[in-house]
């Protein structure tokens, strides 16, 4: 739904739950009844020591701390009480919403008066009656706190399908009509119980409570559900292996259902995937209820599997290797498993904890880097080596920060940033990597960096080298602005210019001549090391500097040379050449229905055989074409280990509902004025608006009879009096990315955070892609009987177009700003466009659709200034801000 409301938690910080989120894991471990140890400590009166079990849930990752003092034996609200007051001192416990947890309420509201942030309450029902319900539900609300209804009531609980929704039902409608408590605030617990008992009744335990919660969530809006995963396996207890089986099949399924938050221990919680067939099969016929003889066969295939160690096919021989090697190895082979047993045994016989960075791990690196510099190893390669250096300094830092008399020398400190207004970072932060992995500290500030801060931080940190990525074009004038500033403060680091939109065409053109001391084009990761290292080396740096400054000179002199050898029409010119299409001859097709449509939640499984492979390759620094990259002599090994865990990534996004796909789409009649303008028709709270999209002109003289296209050319003139159509759109998957990324970035996973951003993209393409075919063949329907390949498509064989702002045919980006008030677009999906005209999430696509036969891509090449003027002049915008705009596609 469009409207989902998310459910907002907090700590010291908030946790926010969309249906973008991830899973969201309760701990346990400080509930009296569900851990031996913290009963003891309280029992025991030792607070002290029961906080460490609190830090060591929150440590572990859980989200959220459930804490329970019910025990005959304990002052259960003395006890409450006095342990929230505790967390309250403690930042990195406190941090993490609390759930107070108890069947008493008193207990609960002493709680509710003590403790910190926005909490849950664990659990309030319709057990003692309405009454009751209400009374607490509302005291609830007062305190602010989010509430788990447990599936209860005067009957009992409910242990079919049939009572799961009937009490979920009846208490969702009086909390939400009667104490109007905020229905995003209301957790479910659906009652998770026991299956593979023996008993009939209990065969549909689980997938009851799986289609309980399918129902809760398509019927009841914003709520979640919730549950202790445990109970399910409970009759195989003693049996872990059969135990972990169990509740990784039943989140799977649960998860897919809707569950969104709940106890699970992690230790028995086995990978899906990894689950061996034979048992994932049995296991799932009694999760799901398949089989009569289900709970039988799972018996029988236990007894075998107690205490059975999995097995495997990994080599594991190079665990017998000498120290260095096997680091080394890890390193090389991006192995995490054993790195930080060996770092350990590192430590205790180095002398000092420092030293296993610096021999160690570096003597690692080192191979890898001449491996990377040799070919013999590629840029997906390298990102997974540096997964495993990340993990082995994090557990080294405590060591290292405690022995004060040591300071690590690094290679050079850089700062890295996209700049204002943009939003691109993959290869910014494949850059890091590389260069982290030879021992330069990142400052990596993110990004949309303003060039204030850029400047402030660089001083700050006093930093060695700053680089400067950007995806978009007005990225190309913040990157000039940055070069003047840093020169006339008297800059003297280098400054690396990288990114899509950049070149050393552009950098010598353009930035060189802003900077009095060096400035590089970096075109890809492999070769940022060499022209950091060559910068920052004292036998190296004064003369790689002049013959960067010297180079850059030669190139604009021979670019302004070429400049002046071709040849422009003026505008008018340019127009009297414009393409002609016979409009009384040609097709024009009116659509079935013209105005806004909106895609809120797509399934992103229906874009997979949309998506080329490609570009993806190419973000990773491996060049070829898809499928045969796959096969390459060369890259061919490395393509295919990279395309493998892009699908098991892949796979987990889909499965898990990680990202969130929307679109928003409009079909107008449109008919092209002023010689270059489209201007559409279109309803704005119940009224026709106008709205007029400026097209620019190609200005190149061109020989043999060809055409200056615009793209107004496509769209028959209102003189014609020949009503046309045009559309435009937005799509994203980029939901959820962000958050996704971060999560894998706390686990020092920069390989796994970099290719969640990669397939995001290729899902926002593919999604553009199959929106257009959409459009084309049903909502438009000017080609009903289109019967094309994936090849096909990419190879734009279609008829019609889907041009965008920024790119060849329109690199205007201004027109975006047309689009998203016509689309409505933030509001209706919640893309949003930056200062610079970035969309937000980044794996967006936005752009126009034509129809007629006869339209084509093209690139508009250089422009002339009669053209920006002119073009200033229909914007109604100042010349200044018209070139800023159009900067790149201005002749010299």
């Amino acid at each position: 739904m469009a409207d989902v409301r998310p459910l907002k938690l907090s700590g010291l910080e908030p946790l926010v739950i969309t249906p973008e989120s991830n899973f969201i894991n309760v701990g346990e471990r400080t509930n009296v009844a569900g851990s031996r140890k913290f009963l003891r400590l309280i029992k025991e009166e030792k607070y002290e020591e029961a906080l460490e079990v609190a830090r060591q849930q929150v440590d572990d990752g859980a989200q959220i701390i459930d804490i329970n003092m019910d025990d005959g034996l304990i002052e259960g609200r003395e006890a409450m009480v006095k342990f929230l007051n505790l967390i309250v001192a403690e930042p990195d416990i406190a941090r993490v919403p609390i759930m107070i947890d108890s069947s008493k309420w008193d207990i609960i509201e002493a709680g509710l008066q003590v403790v910190q942030g926005k909490c849950v309450v664990n659990s309030i029902s319709l057990k003692e009656g309405e009454e009751e319900f209400i009374t607490h539900a509302k005291k609830i609300r007062r305190y602010g706190a989010a509430v788990i209804v447990m599936a209860f009531d005067e009957v009992g609980q409910a242990d079919n399908y049939e009572r799961r929704i009937e009490i979920a039902k009846r208490s969702y409608d009086i909390l939400v009509n009667k104490v109007n408590f905020p229905p995003e605030d209301i957790i479910f617990d659906l009652n998770i119980f026991p299956v593979g008992t023996g008993m009939d009744e209990h065969k549909r335990n689980a997938i009851d409570f799986i289609e309980g919660t399918r129902w809760v969530k398509k019927n009841l809006p914003h709520c979640s559900v919730s549950g202790g995963v445990s109970n399910v396996s409970f009759s195989f207890r003693g049996n872990n292996p059969v135990r972990e089986a169990m509740h990784s099949v039943f989140l799977y399924h649960a998860i897919k259902a809707g569950m969104n938050i709940g106890i699970v221990n992690p230790s028995l919680l086995e990978v899906y995937d990894e689950i061996p067939k034979d048992l994932l099969e049995h296991v799932e016929d009694v999760i799901l209820d398949r089989r009569e003889d289900a709970t039988e066969r799972l018996l029988d295939l236990a007894e075998n599997v107690v205490g059975r160690k999995r097995e495997s096919n990994v080599n594991l021989a190079w665990r017998e290797e000498p120290l260095q090697d096997r680091i080394t190895h890890a390193l090389v082979k991006g192995i995490d498993a054993f790195i930080i047993e060996d770092v350990e045994q590192a430590r205790q016989e180095a002398a000092k904890p420092l030293e296993v960075i610096e021999q160690h791990l570096m003597i690692g690196m080192n191979v890898v880097g001449d491996l990377f510099g040799s070919g013999k190893m590629f840029l997906p390669q390298v990102v997974k080596s540096a997964r495993v250096m990340k993990k082995a300094v994090a557990y080294l830092l405590p060591y290292i920060e405690a022995d004060k008399s040591n300071k690590r020398q690094s290679a050079g400190k850089v700062l890295m940033a996209t700049v204002k207004g943009d939003v691109h970072d993959i290869g910014k932060n494949i850059v890091g990597v590389v260069l982290g992995c030879n021992n330069y500290e990142i400052i990596d500030l993110g990004v949309m960096v303003p060039p204030e801060k850029i400047i402030e931080t660089a001083k700050a940190e006093n930093v060695d080298a700053i680089g400067l990525s950007g995806l978009i074009t007005p990225s190309l004038d913040e990157m000039v602005f940055l070069a003047k500033e840093m020169d006339r403060q008297e800059f003297s680091v280098p400054l690396l210019i990288g990114g899509a939109t950049t070149s050393k065409a552009h950098t010598a053109v353009k930035i060189d001549p802003q900077y009095k001391f060096a400035v590089a084009h970096v075109n890809d990761a492999s070769r940022a090391v060499t022209v950091i290292g060559d910068l920052l080396k004292e036998s190296t740096r004064e003369k790689y500097k002049s013959d960067l400054k010297e180079d850059y000179e030669k190139f604009r002199k021979n670019f302004r040379k070429r400049s002046k050898v071709k040849s422009f029409l003026s505008i008018e010119e340019a127009r009297a050449n414009k393409y002609k299409i016979d409009w009384a001859t040609t097709s024009i097709h009116e659509p079935e229905e013209t105005g806004v449509k909106v895609i809120d939640d797509f399934d992103l499984e229906k874009l997979l055989n949309y998506i080329d492979w490609t570009p993806f390759f190419r973000s990773w620094d491996l060049h070829g074409r898809y499928p045969e990259i796959l096969k390459d002599e060369k890259v061919g090994p490395q393509a295919k280990s990279l395309f493998d865990d892009a699908q098991v990534l892949l796979k987990r996004i889909l499965e898990e509902k990680l990202l969130k796909a929307k679109a928003v789409f409009g079909l107008f009649p449109a008919n092209a004025i002023n010689h270059d303008d489209i201007e559409i028709s279109y309803s704005h709270k119940g009224s026709e608006k106008k709205m007029i999209f400026r097209t620019l002109r190609q200005q190149l003289k061109k020989h043999g009879g060809k055409p200056n296209f615009a793209l107004s050319d496509f769209i028959a003139p209102k003189e014609s009096g020949i009503q046309d159509y045009m559309g435009c759109f937005c799509v994203s998957t980029g939901f959820g990315t962000q958050e996704l990324a971060t999560e894998f970035e706390k686990d020092h996973d920069d390989y796994n955070s970099i290719m969640v951003k990669a397939l995001a993209d290729r899902l926002a393409e593919a999604f553009a892609e199959y929106l257009h075919k959409q459009v084309r063949t049903k909502e438009w329907g000017y080609a009903p009987n289109e019967d094309l390949s994936n090849e096909d498509l990419i190879s734009e064989v279609y008829k019609g177009i889907r041009p965008a702002p920024g790119y060849p045919a329109c690199p205007d980006h201004l027109e975006k700003l047309s689009i998203w008030e016509v689309l409505n677009v933030e509001k209706q999906i919640g893309v949003c466009l930056t200062d610079s005209l970035a969309m937000w999430p980044a794996a967006s696509v936005s752009g126009y659709y034509f129809a007629n036969p006869e339209a084509r891509y093209f690139g508009l090449g250089k422009i002339k200034e009669d053209q920006v003027k002119d073009f200033a002049t229909r914007k109604g915008i100042s010349i200044e801000k018209a070139g800023k705009w159009l900067n790149p596609s201005i002749a010299d």
